[in-house]
């Protein structure tokens, strides 16, 4: 994961199709800081996400081809410049979840214990819940200590339908 900041804030956002429902881009200052899906828990309200184009406009065309390869089964990893923005201990989880391998999941607890913080479980939950960069950030790929699947802001039916897609089902 390639993070960028900016003090100008001008945003445009794209919505693309996906297999688990629409996906709404956002960019801020022409770097991706947002991928959103219907109904996601912490999605900002439309409004903030500025002045709708096209998918084929910058910087959204090189997004698309890669969530077009990752749906296709071809790509296991995301190579995007994004713009995260958070807490430096949000932005910490963030860098984490990049870490976790494509079909692979961590607990919470684990996840926790990586950051030098065996105690912020539930910290890593609430930070993990505002990823704003869904998919590509892959959150969902964090799990509950006993392997369930806790909660998940684009929904625990979508969790269950990427980690199943992760390890082969392809149905």
């Amino acid at each position: 994961m390639r993070s960028t900041m900016n003090v100008n804030t001008a945003k445009r956002h794209a919505v693309v199709e996906s297999p688990y429902g629409p996906l709404t881009l956002v960019a801020t200052d022409g770097v991706l800081s947002g991928l959103y899906m219907t109904g996601q828990r912490h999605r900002p309200a439309d409004e903030s996400f500025g002045e709708r184009v096209a998918a084929e406009e910058a910087p959204f065309p090189e997004v698309v081809r890669q969530l077009a390869a990752y749906f296709a089964g071809e790509l296991t990893a995301f190579d995007l410049p994004l713009r995260l923005e958070g807490t430096d201990f949000q932005r910490s989880v963030w860098d984490q979840l990049v870490r976790i391998p494509y079909g692979d999941t961590w607990s919470y607890g684990e996840l926790a214990a990586r950051l030098g913080k065996p105690n912020a479980s539930r910290a890593v939950g609430l930070a993990n819940g505002k990823n704003p960069v869904g998919i590509i950030v892959p959150c969902h790929r964090v799990i509950g200590a006993s392997g369930g699947m806790t909660g998940y802001g684009g929904g625990v039916d979508r969790k269950v339908r990427l980690l199943a897609f992760e390890a082969g089902d392809r149905d």
